[in-house]
């Protein structure tokens, strides 16, 4: 049977589906929804007046299709949710469907490399060039982009993190032809709209997850080859809101190198995580006396709080490399009992 929803826009669809979830479901659903997007959905809300139950059934339908498309996505790629579909509502609605995801949710590139082992697709990709392999890993999660980037040859690995920090847009027929040797069933599924990818923060996510050996590696030779692109990344690798992941025996050694004046500073714009955590690992009268300092300095540039932030990060770093305190990473760091 054809469906009832043909003339209905996207935004229609979705306030129908509020209305017939009600006001408890609907109301959870706009937690998660921006403004703007609130304010549209609540005025095609109030302007609904009157909906058949038939169109209501083919909402429903539509949107537990999209959603049972996704789950199998997610399980297992494009070509997998494919099959399940075509078996469970036959070849033509299930292309329908899948069009639908790719176009409103936009699944990115490369989504069946992300279900592929790291350690396999590392000897599928390794001889690939260093701009190939920096595209597909810009598009795998940090954990096996690490686990690619860390087996590569050294002088490979920096020049593929290079390349990832410094890719900006790129452009469909390229992704198309780097997917056409991967997976040739994904390419006609791509959205044709320019991608960004990579950047300075995809390398971040990449470096604070890889090994500390691969990522000293990298992070000396781009020193010494890209001295400006080395200090963005190394300002962004560990922000001073990761003192939260520090143990409390590495706080206090941090803190002994802290100037109480410039810790003061740091936290007056932090959140209460951190300065709770922050005054739990100072004594008593040292935690009163900078909490004191905090109240009667009155305001502060943003400037001077971040400076104070960042001269924190860096005795986090110094204190680091020399081995006093351990920032837990994944890759080649190992558990010293």
């Amino acid at each position: 049977m054809a469906s009832r929803t043909h003339d209905i826009n996207g935004l229609q669809k979705a306030a129908i589906l509020l209305i017939v979830l009600g006001p408890e479901k609907a109301a959870k659903i706009f937690k998660h929804l921006k403004e703007d997007e609130i304010e549209s959905l609540t005025l095609e809300i109030a302007n609904t007046r009157s909906v058949s139950p038939q169109v209501k059934d083919d909402v429903v339908d539509e949107f537990y299709e999209v959603c049972l498309a996704q789950q199998y996505i997610a399980e297992g790629g494009i070509s997998y949710a494919k099959d399940l579909l075509e078996k469970a509502l036959g070849p033509e609605k299930a292309i329908e469907v899948i069009g639908k995801l790719t176009a409103s949710l936009q699944v990115r590139p490369f989504e069946f490399v992300r279900k592929t082992d790291a350690s396999q697709l590392l000897n599928f990709i390794q001889e690939e060039h260093p701009q190939t392999i920096a595209l597909i890993l810009s598009y795998l999660s940090p954990g096996q982009a690490a686990t690619i980037i860390g087996g590569l040859t050294p002088d490979k690995q920096t020049d593929v993190a290079k390349r990832i920090a410094q890719m900006d847009r790129t452009s469909p027929d390229v992704i198309k032809e780097v997917e056409n040797v991967l997976e040739q069933k994904l390419a006609s599924l791509v959205n044709q709209d320019y991608t960004i990818v990579g950047g300075v923060d995809s390398i971040v996510d990449i470096l604070n997850t890889v090994d500390r050996g691969t990522e000293k590696h990298i992070m000396e030779t781009l020193e010494i080859e890209e001295p400006e692109l080395a200090d963005e990344i190394r300002k962004k690798m560990f922000v001073f809101e990761d003192i939260l992941s520090l143990d409390g025996r590495s706080i206090q050694r941090v803190l002994k190198e802290v100037d109480n004046n410039e810790l003061a500073i740091a936290l007056k714009a932090s959140n209460e995580d951190v300065k709770n955590v922050i005054f739990s690992n100072l004594s008593k009268r040292l935690s009163v006396m900078i909490q004191e300092d905090m109240e009667f300095m009155g305001p502060v540039r943003m400037k001077d709080v971040e400076d104070a932030q960042q001269k924190i990060v860096n005795i986090i770093r110094k204190l680091e490399d020399s081995g006093e305190i351990i920032i837990s990473r994944g890759g080649g760091d190992e558990l010293i009992v």
